[in-house]
């Protein structure tokens, strides 16, 4: 069923005035549809996003537009159903979420049905943390688009102060039930293990600006489809990802331990489509986009600083059994370390992921996505942090994996 927003869409996407005939075409419908696009067209000529004049319709460009236009691009690129969040009674729920580290049905003020509803849409996009079922208790980690969401509907998305937070014991909890389902039903992980790995390529390139949404990214590389609107180079560079992401996987499976090899390996094969830096550590000075704040080592120490923390790995894999707590801060510090060493000219950050990843799964942490609503916290406490920070990381970690456990919880149970 087509929607206001579907036609904004539409309309904000083609431009120029529009006729109601040009746009129940655009929009693929039935010509037999024609009286309700035209009353939709009424209903959002009431809400100031489009203007009617001599020519038909047309869009009102301005700043506030601009922006829905962007929020709505957003799910369009990460595959979210914007008709199921763009709702007041959604962001009522995300402002009253926002003040609290932790809530329940109580803390929201509605209805038991309708939070459930809400709670679940939440969740099954990645903006929503589940701590507990019963009873309920959940956490929604703040990230720009759900502020934004909040206050296009006129609430204010004030979030409570940050503290650390520790999740040890809820994880601990997770992996228990993680292990006796997975024997039970290895199956059935290995065809999550399949559909989360596409999700976590699409999250990590689109942190690096590649513009291929997350349906795309489906069916590029479960379906083989090619997109019609990317370039080579985007599309390679997704293929790309994929197979160093499974040569991951299979270095894991076969117990085989990081090594300086193996980390300009997983570079290599994820830069294919740039073979002049592939596998090749940078021999120029770089900085970081957007962060001149990031310190990066100097070209001609990176080769002693990748065996000074080949060195420590070693040191702590020596040290013999960890706790989780000790586990995760190793994970913080493996992850910030390489990616201030930036080996590369190009490709750091996705290289530092799959050898986070990799030492987390050695450590029988299910790790295989970064979540849609905690991508931005990640980056902030990483690349995008103005200061290096390995307890922020480690907070963030503990989000990261505890949503990975209850998603692939709940698909085994």
């Amino acid at each position: 069923m087509v929607t206001k927003y579907d036609v904004f869409m539409e309309m904000y996407e083609k431009g120029g005035p529009r006729k109601i005939v040009g746009i129940v075409q655009g929009l693929k419908q039935k010509k037999s549809e024609y009286d309700k696009i035209r009353k939709i067209l009424e209903t959002i000529v009431e809400m100031k996003l489009i203007v009617k004049n001599d020519y038909g319709y047309e869009i009102i460009m301005n700043q506030q537009n601009q922006h829905l236009f962007e929020m709505l691009k957003y799910c369009i690129k990460n595959d979210v159903n914007y008709n199921e969040l763009f709702d007041e009674t959604v962001a009522k729920y995300l402002s009253k979420a926002f003040l609290r580290k932790s809530f329940g049905v109580k803390d929201i003020g509605l209805h038991a049905r309708t939070f459930s509803k809400i709670s679940s849409i939440l969740e099954k996009n990645g903006f929503l943390i589940v701590r507990s079922r019963k009873p309920f208790k959940a956490i929604v980690p703040y990230n720009s688009f759900l502020g934004y969401l909040t206050v296009y509907f006129k609430h204010m998305p004030i979030v409570t102060k940050s503290r650390p937070d520790e999740y040890f014991d809820e994880i601990k909890k997770e992996l228990a039930k993680f292990k006796k389902l997975q024997e039970d039903n290895n199956r059935k992980y290995q065809d999550i293990l399949e559909a989360f790995q596409i999700k976590f390529i699409h999250h990590s390139l689109s942190i690096e600006g590649n513009p291929i949404t997350l349906r795309q990214t489906i069916k590029l590389l479960k379906e083989k489809i090619m997109p019609e609107n990317l370039s080579v180079e985007s599309i390679q560079e997704v293929q790309n990802y994929q197979k160093a992401f499974l040569q991951m996987i299979q270095n894991v499976r076969e117990e085989l331990p990081l090594s300086k090899a193996g980390m300009l390996n997983y570079h290599f094969i994820a830069l294919q489509h740039k073979p002049d830096w592939a596998g090749k550590i940078r021999d120029d000075h770089v900085v970081i986009r957007g962060n001149p704040d990031y310190n990066v080592a100097d070209y001609k120490g990176i080769d002693p600083l990748l065996d000074n923390l080949i060195k420590k790995y070693n040191d702590y894999l020596n040290a013999g059994k960890h706790s989780l707590k000790d586990i995760l801060e190793f994970a913080s510090y493996l992850h910030n370390e390489f990616q201030h060493i930036h080996p590369f000219f190009d490709g750091n950050s996705r290289t530092t992921r799959l050898i986070t990843f990799h030492f987390l799964l050695m450590n029988d942490i299910p790790i295989l996505d970064i979540p849609l609503g905690l991508l931005e916290e990640y980056v902030f406490s990483t690349k995008g942090a103005k200061k290096r920070n390995d307890g922020k990381l480690s907070q963030v970690l503990q989000e990261i994996i505890l949503y990975n456990l209850k998603a692939i919880n709940g698909r085994l149970a």
